[in-house]
């Protein structure tokens, strides 16, 4: 694994613009393909294998859970168990999600997070670093997979739903990242035949009298994709209508398990001494000297405090109401200056491709940049 300088192309942000990656500068500069980085055949061949098996690990964790009852630690509403328990039990379908590790070309990789119900950074991932790829170094390959997956996926799906009923996209209006994740991943739900339609969030409305959500024009809304937390919707005024709804929701309830950070001590408690894993705790009199104390939910680094051998780091935000997970510090590789977090995606049940968010501070946040890969 290296940081390979690169030339951008003069005309990048067209050919993205005509890819529907039209975020691809928020905050001035997200997309950095002034810069790569190259692994071996080897290195992919082992980061695939590390996310197969986290995968397996995880899932294996969400049953522990469901099954000894362990919700304590993870700060959810009595209705919102139901909800998880009957998820699991009925086995609703699974989209994806993002394993966050922290890899150095050396040392096996640590898994940092997972990101398991709203994952993002996925068109960057999927079509536009397969673009850049192709015409930069098209000798070459890359580990990505990630388009025709979703859409064999979309296709599995589709055969779940009872009767084929049009699909509702949901995110919050306004969000330009999160609205261009979901008409990507809409457009690969279309192209596997499902009636993808879609919906702003809040205008999501609830019909008493037929117990159902509908759309603007008040049509039934039969089955639901969401990039939207499932720790938001479950604390909605809306949300214990969901289980009268019986309506299919994707991610499925029970992936806020996996999403929320408290599974990382979990994972520590069934794998003590894993080699992709860091020692994890609930309780801060357990952690070692130099540790992360991350809220179990949050997002884009907020609230984050770093308690390294530098000293004390905190990221600002409004999360940590909930609680806290204790994980130990190891300090993320440094390449040119720059701090790199590998997102390996899983798709179902197969691992998918990875992405590259990097940021000249040790915390990735909503403005780290994105920067491609290939490999030998």
């Amino acid at each position: 694994m290296e940081r390979v300088r690169t030339r951008p192309r003069s005309d990048w942000q067209r050919q993205f613009e005509d890819l529907g990656f039209h975020f691809h500068s928020l905050d001035g500069v997200y997309w950095d393909e002034s810069a790569c980085y190259r692994f071996t055949a080897q290195e992919i061949d082992m980061l695939e294998a590390v996310t197969v098996e986290l995968h397996e690990m995880t899932t294996r964790a969400a049953r522990h859970i469901i099954e000894t009852g362990r919700f304590a630690p993870f700060a959810l509403t009595d209705w919102f168990i139901d909800c998880i328990v009957h998820s699991w039990n009925s086995g609703p379908p699974s989209l994806y999600g993002r394993f966050d590790l922290r890899y150095d070309g050396t040392n096996p990789p640590k898994l940092l997070e997972y990101n398991a119900d709203t994952p993002t950074s996925l068109i960057e991932a999927s079509i536009a670093q397969w673009n850049w790829q192709q015409q930069m170094f098209r000798g070459a390959d890359q580990f990505n997979s990630l388009h025709e997956k979703l859409i064999a996926r979309w296709a599995t799906i589709r055969d779940t739903l009872p009767g084929n009923p049009p699909l509702y996209f949901a995110c919050v209006g306004d969000n330009v990242e999160d609205l261009g994740n979901l008409e990507y991943l809409r457009d690969t739900a279309l192209q596997a035949g499902i009636n993808a339609r879609y919906i702003a969030i809040e205008n999501i409305g609830w019909a008493e009298g037929q117990d159902c959500f509908v759309d603007l024009e008040h049509n039934p809304i039969l089955a639901l994709f969401k990039l939207y937390p499932w720790e938001w919707m479950m604390r909605e005024a809306f949300g214990p209508h969901i289980p009268r709804a019986a309506l299919p929701v994707i991610e499925p309830p029970w992936k806020i398990l996996l999403s929320c950070k408290a599974i990382l001590a979990v994972l520590w408690e069934l794998y003590p001494d894993h080699p992709n894993l860091l020692p994890s705790f609930l309780s801060e009199d357990r952690v070692p000297a130099h540790y992360v104390r991350k809220p179990v939910y949050s997002r884009e680094g907020a609230n984050v405090e770093f308690h390294g051998p530098r000293g004390t780091f905190a990221r600002p935000g409004t999360y940590g109401a909930e609680g806290h997970v204790y994980q130990a510090f190891a300090a993320l590789p440094a390449f040119d200056g720059n701090y790199p977090v590998i997102g390996s995606w899983i798709v179902g049940d197969e691992p998918a491709g990875i992405g590259i968010r990097e940021d000249v501070s040790p915390v990735t946040t909503n403005t780290s940049r994105f920067v491609p890969h290939y490999f030998d």
